[in-house]
């Protein structure tokens, strides 16, 4: 993972700093609205209502989320610009090593660079672009949204906590025989791509048959280990929803919190599902791209460095 990195960062460290930053902001505005909604509730409760300050809390909570979504649209738009670039960069890149490959007489595997260059690059660098600021958004929504669930009502907060570690767990143990998995189809893919441009079709029509039966399996059993983890992190999600609602409740009752915390809390549940469960898939995106990235780097022979920048004429 750091090689992946480390090079996404030697191709575009100014412009990931600006989405950093970007993702910083967004993630510092993301219990805002809470605190708005958990102020309206207490407020419709309560014995002295009045209408001016119940439009000036729904102004506020409106112009919260209207700059919340003005910086996600900004950083969408440069995180996509950016992917596109480090796509065109791959494939540029690509295109030097088949020529230096075809120029010394070495052997060009032509199905190998025709998967690289049309598939495996757009999945590179889509990820590039938001290598950094999609992990930095998610990650900080989740420490504003519990961390401000904690303190209005830290027994809460421990409940939206806890639902975080068993998913972590499960993802990381799901996701290890998946990397297997990926690397297994790319293999394969690439073997067969290589066989169809090659040899003759005819020849080869059962062995290429064979290769795609073993990428359906191997997908097959990808399939299994991914709705399982699914099924697992939804129930915990489950669980969290009503263990809040059931101790929540309880201290209304008890009189030791109001019901606007309560519903704070619910809505900020629903809140860190969303970036969990983002996270869950960007680690995904992250194991299966760092075997890609590898795979990729082998097509670049022993100097990967030499194709950093195009060789001049």
């Amino acid at each position: 993972m750091f090689r992946l990195y480390s090079a996404i960062w030697r191709a575009s460290a100014g412009r990931q700093i600006i989405l950093i930053v970007l993702s910083i902001a967004i993630a510092a505005l993301a219990a805002v609205p809470l605190e708005f909604q958990r102020d309206i509730v207490n407020h419709l409760t309560a014995d002295d209502v009045g209408t001016e300050k119940l439009i000036q809390l729904g102004i506020g909570m409106m112009a919260v989320i209207l700059l919340s979504l003005g910086l996600k649209w900004i950083l969408g738009y440069r995180a996509g610009t950016l992917g596109e670039d480090m796509i065109r960069l791959i494939r540029q890149r690509l295109l030097w090593r088949s020529t230096d490959l075809k120029e010394t007489g070495e052997d060009l595997r032509k199905g190998t660079m025709t998967t690289a260059i049309s598939a495996e690059a757009e999945e590179l660098g889509k990820f590039a672009g938001g290598a950094f600021s999609d992990p930095v958004v998610q990650i900080g929504t989740l420490i504003s949204v519990i961390g401000y669930i904690s303190s209005t009502q830290p027994g809460l907060g421990l409940i939206a906590f806890s639902m975080i570690v068993p998913q972590i767990i499960i993802v990381l143990v799901s996701q290890r025989k998946v990397n297997t998995f990926v690397a297994e189809r790319v293999r394969i893919l690439r073997g067969a791509t290589d066989r169809l441009t090659t040899e003759d079709i005819e020849a080869v029509e059962r062995d290429i048959n064979t290769m795609f039966d073993e990428i359906y399996h191997t997908r097959r059993r990808m399939f299994l280990w991914k709705l399982s983890a699914k099924f697992l992190l939804s129930v915990i999600n489950g669980a969290g929803t009503v263990g809040i609602l059931m101790l929540g409740g309880y201290l209304v009752l008890q009189g030791k919190t109001d019901v606007g915390t309560v519903v704070a809390a619910t809505s900020g549940l629903s809140r860190i599902q969303g970036p969990t469960a983002f996270l869950i898939a960007f680690y995904r995106q992250v194991s299966a791209n760092r075997i890609k990235y590898e795979l990729m780097l082998e097509l670049f022979g022993p100097d990967p460095t030499r194709y950093r920048y195009r060789p001049k004429a």
